[in-house]
């Protein structure tokens, strides 16, 4: 029988690490079988004792075929740089072999180091090579008599790598230190990277120099691979997704996957999705997606058959329909008749890249799938000298495609219900402001781009009897439909306070207890939607007074004519929904042509700005010279605001105008009965002489009817007042607070009859409370 040596090495942990061919033709086990498993469980007896104190011994191992095998074992302990055992070198031999001579052991030595599965090498401390084993020579293609006593350097390729090879190896030769790395080589044949595990370590003289420098490699190119698919993924963790912006997910995700996994990428959408339209069903026959994102490792090369933004037909039997069709990975490639005809197809459709698909070696077709729904599909391409996808190829582009989908789908839903909480917010927003002659406004609304979502921003511009005007703006805490839905419902509620005539603190008051009594009714988690600010400002051209409150709410700016911007000074009170506490009015008399400002935070609030900072900005832009309002918010929304606000903004610009003494007349009228016809007949003589004698008729009755109301149910003092505006208003004044109602008179009824006149004579008609009683008054148009 011929006379076979084996030889292993064992690890601290008792774990085989390496098995020499030896040790195969020994056992019958191949070495796939053994390394990574427990030396004990090769054994088919117990250990004799003293055997692993003494490191030698016969021992009884199972052969492969089951029977048992007696074999005479010794082992030689491997210390590392430390000096600190690490392994142990195990030959072996047939029992009977035991008690050989030294120089044996040296053989068997020998034959371990030239039949190591690892590339092993022994190098001088020049480079040059003493030993290389079998494993070391086919790794370099050349025989072992071809490389003794050549340097290094002048058998290799002289890349990056190999100077950064050689350079460890004399670091080890001069300093006796052990190195342990990683290197990368590409294959001469091609772009194929293979990764290789390098240890060096010195190699002493008895007088302790170092006389040699020793080296093995071990490649693990697949755990190198997959080192480098577990890295992709990670990395699509933070680069796909970062925009709540469908396209721009679809650009992330070809970013990534070319050049390091893909020759050419692209993805295709359903066009459903770039509308933000309901699912719809996959078609059975050719699929038309749009291209949303490509990209090549070579600038130009291939050029993509369709353009950003164009359709493109895929037939049945291609594989992105097949893909988008099953709902999982299609890898086709050369050889798949269904992808020869594809290609075949490809060519007549756009010869240009003819060249490159006669390299194509392989293709990945993976669907984007999110919560059930298809959405489109993503292609990878690899060409020569590429190697084609594998099945842990497609199983990463599985993984990559899956997180694209979920962000994809992210941004389409945030599209969908960004579009439909901007549709209803705009819908809410007053499109054309009421003509009144109070003020001369313009505005601004821009809402967000940020993920939050749409706020809810809002303001109104209210004509109010006496030619007065309300001026607000809100701002609902939150974004998206729920805080749009919220500020629909404050809106109205303002406009039906306003319309009650309430001064600016009682109706905040009022809306208080509305946001209350709403976070109180809705769900518990919704209760923090319901917070809001609010600023309502009353504007009377008569006084030229303006009358403001709010509630949380940044305060208005104020620009005198020929003066500086400044902030009003007030008390803004608790945001809405607080209850409990107060609301104080401010009040000031404004010349004509003064510009009152109101705004939402976002203007002036960011978490990267200061506010204060950001307030100045905006009262110096305020004060810039402008062709019209309109330009003036312009400028100030271009001075303040940066390029991407991360939150709404609403600005209202208001310029004063007055209504003097020519088209304002008061008279106060005694409590006497008697005096009606007086104040009747002035009332006559104003109008013809505004020249509206067309209106005397109906006014005569109006004021008739009003002031003998006034005398014989109200309070002194008694006043008319005659406004001459869009529409001609008539008020009477008193100090009561009780308020008429309208009511039909029975057909006996000597009274009753006065109020259904003035309001079937008037356009409209109304009562008002005020600080010393109450007003009515009654509008009627101008001829």
């Amino acid at each position: 029988m011929e006379h076979v040596s084996a030889a292993a090495v064992i690890n601290g942990h008792g774990v085989v690490t390496r098995w020499s061919e030896g040790a195969r033709r020994l056992t019958g086990h191949p070495a796939g079988e053994v390394v990574g498993r427990a030396a004990r469980e090769l054994l088919a007896g117990d250990v004799p004792p003293g055997a692993l104190a003494a490191l030698t011994g016969t021992v009884a191992l199972r052969h492969r075929d089951g029977s048992s095998l007696e074999l005479s074992l010794r082992a030689c302990p491997v210390t590392g740089a430390d000096g600190e055992t690490e392994d142990y070198l195990v030959v072996a031999e047939p029992a009977g072999g035991a008690g050989r001579p030294a120089e044996t052991a040296l053989t068997l030595v020998g034959e371990f180091f030239q039949q190591a599965s690892l590339s092993m090498s022994v190098f001088d401390t020049r480079q040059r090579y003493l030993r290389v084993n079998e494993a070391g020579c086919r790794v370099m293609g050349l025989p072992e008599e071809a490389l003794i006593g050549r340097h290094l350097w002048d058998t290799l390729d002289r890349t990056v790598d190999s100077r950064d090879f050689v350079r460890h190896l004399q670091h080890v030769a001069e300093t006796g230190e052990p190195v342990q790395y990683e290197n990368l080589t590409r294959s001469p044949s091609g772009p194929n990277e293979y990764a290789w595990t390098v240890e060096m370590w010195p190699v002493r003289a008895p007088s302790g120099e170092v006389a040699a420098v020793a080296l093995a490699a071990f490649e693990n190119t697949e755990q190198h691979r997959a080192r480098q698919r577990l890295a992709l993924l990670n990395e699509a963790a933070a680069a796909i997704g970062t925009t709540l912006d469908v396209v721009r997910t679809a650009e992330e995700l070809v970013d990534l996957l070319v050049p390091r996994f893909a020759d050419f990428a692209s993805v295709d959408l359903l066009d459903w999705v770039l509308n933000a339209d309901e699912p719809l069903a996959v078609p059975a026959e050719d699929v038309v997606m749009r291209r949303v994102a490509h990209r090549s490792a070579v600038e130009g090369f291939p050029r993509a058959s369709a353009r950003l933004g164009e359709t493109d037909t895929y037939p049945p039997y291609s594989g992105p329909a097949k893909a988008l069709r099953e709902g999982r990975a299609v890898l086709s490639g050369v050889g798949d008749p269904d992808f020869e005809r594809w290609m075949r197809v490809r060519n007549i459709q756009a010869p240009h890249n003819r060249e490159y698909r006669n390299r194509l070696r392989s293709t990945l077709a993976v669907p984007l799938r999110a919560r059930g729904i298809t959405l489109g599909v993503a292609v990878a391409m690899r060409a020569a000298p590429q190697e084609p996808y594998t099945a842990d190829d497609t199983a990463l582009g599985e993984e990559l495609a899956s997180r694209a989908a979920v962000c994809v789908d992210n941004a389409r839903r945030f599209a969908r219900e960004r579009t439909t909480a901007l549709a209803l917010q705009h819908s809410l927003l007053p499109r054309g402001l009421p003509g009144q002659a109070a003020v001369e406004v313009a505005h601004r609304y821009l809402p967000t781009v940020s993920a939050a979502g749409i706020g809810g921003d809002w303001f109104d511009v209210i004509p109010l009897s006496g030619s007065r005007v309300a001026l607000v703006v809100g701002d609902v805490v939150g974004h998206g439909i729920p805080s749009s839905a919220t500020m629909g419902r404050l809106c109205t509620a303002v406009r039906t306070l306003a319309d009650v005539d309430l001064p600016p603190d009682e109706l905040l008051t009022h809306l208080d207890d509305l946001v209350t009594h709403l976070a109180a009714d809705d769900n518990a988690d919704e209760v923090a939607e319901l917070g809001a600010t609010c600023l309502y400002a009353v504007y009377d051209p008569v006084s030229r007074r303006l009358t403001v409150a709010a509630a949380g709410h940044p305060a208005p700016a104020v620009i005198l004519p020929g003066g500086a911007a400044r902030l009003l000074p007030m008390t803004a009170g608790p945001p809405l929904g607080v209850g409990g506490l107060p609301f104080e009015a401010t009040e000031l008399t404004l010349p004509e042509g003064s510009v009152v400002a109101l705004y939402t935070d976002g203007l002036v609030e960011d978490r990267d700005r200061d506010v204060d900072h950001a307030t100045a900005e905006m009262c110096r832009a305020l004060t810039a010279p402008a062709a019209s309002l309109d330009a003036l918010c312009d400028g100030v929304l271009k001075a303040v605001l940066p390029e991407e606000p991360s939150d709404d903004v609403a600005l209202l610009l208001a310029r004063t105008r007055a209504l003097g003494a020519d088209r304002v007349a008061t008279w106060e009228v005694p409590p006497d009965p008697a005096r009606v016809a007086a104040t009747r007949q002035c009332a006559i003589e104003q109008l013809l002489a505004w020249g509206l004698d067309e209106t005397a008729f109906v006014t005569e009755l109006v004021v008739s009817e009003l002031v003998t109301n006034a005398i014989r149910y109200g309070e002194p003092p008694i006043r008319l007042r005659l406004i001459r505006d869009r529409s001609l208003i008539c008020e009477v004044s008193d100090g009561s607070s009780t308020s008429p109602h309208l009511r039909r008179a029975h057909a006996y009824d000597e009274g009753g009859r006065g109020l259904l006149l003035v309001a079937q004579l008037t356009q409209r008609w109304g009562s008002r409370q005020t600080g010393g009683g109450k007003t009515i008054w009654a509008e009627q148009p101008l001829p």
